[in-house]
């Protein structure tokens, strides 16, 4: 019997993370589908109704197993488009070629461990901004990052 039901697509709305400390050691995951892949959190929004700030808890929490409902997430007001990269369009609704991304800030008082979503990543490490800045493969995520002074004086 033939199943009749729409494929499940992810929407093309995601979330950046930058999680820090006051000092501007931030956090960076490694991904486990690409190997020498660093970035902060990120993730996308699971259904119509999540929006961005619920979305960024709830990628902090699978991601990282913090809990950011108990320190001060702040929403940047940014948002980045970019192409998805072709190998990955067959998870989005046929046509889908752009994601737009929103950036948020997640201060924690030190650096706290981690743990990691096996199948997602396999190693963090937390980085002084300008370190964390250059490892990262993504322009919006090292972009994020190199405004962290900024922000954090904004947002403090």
């Amino acid at each position: 019997m033939a199943n009749d039901a729409e494929p499940v697509y992810k929407i093309p709305l995601s979330v950046l993370v930058v999680i820090h400390t006051a000092d501007w050691q931030v956090l960076l995951i490694e991904r486990a589908d690409w190997p020498g892949f660093w970035q902060s959190v990120t993730g996308s929004v699971d259904h119509e109704d999540e929006g961005w700030a619920a979305t960024a808890v709830r990628e902090v929490r699978e991601e990282t197993g913090i809990d950011a409902t108990c320190h001060a997430l702040s929403d940047w007001g940014i948002e980045n488009r970019f192409e998805i990269y072709s190998n990955r369009r067959k998870r989005y609704r046929p046509g889908t070629t752009h994601n737009s991304e929103r950036v948020f800030g997640l201060l924690l008082p030190a650096p706290l461990p981690v743990t990691l979503a096996a199948a997602e990543h396999t190693r963090y490490q937390w980085l002084p901004w300008k370190e964390a800045a250059a490892k990262c493969f993504s322009w919006s995520n090292r972009d994020a990052i190199l405004m962290l002074p900024d922000r954090a004086t904004v947002t403090s």
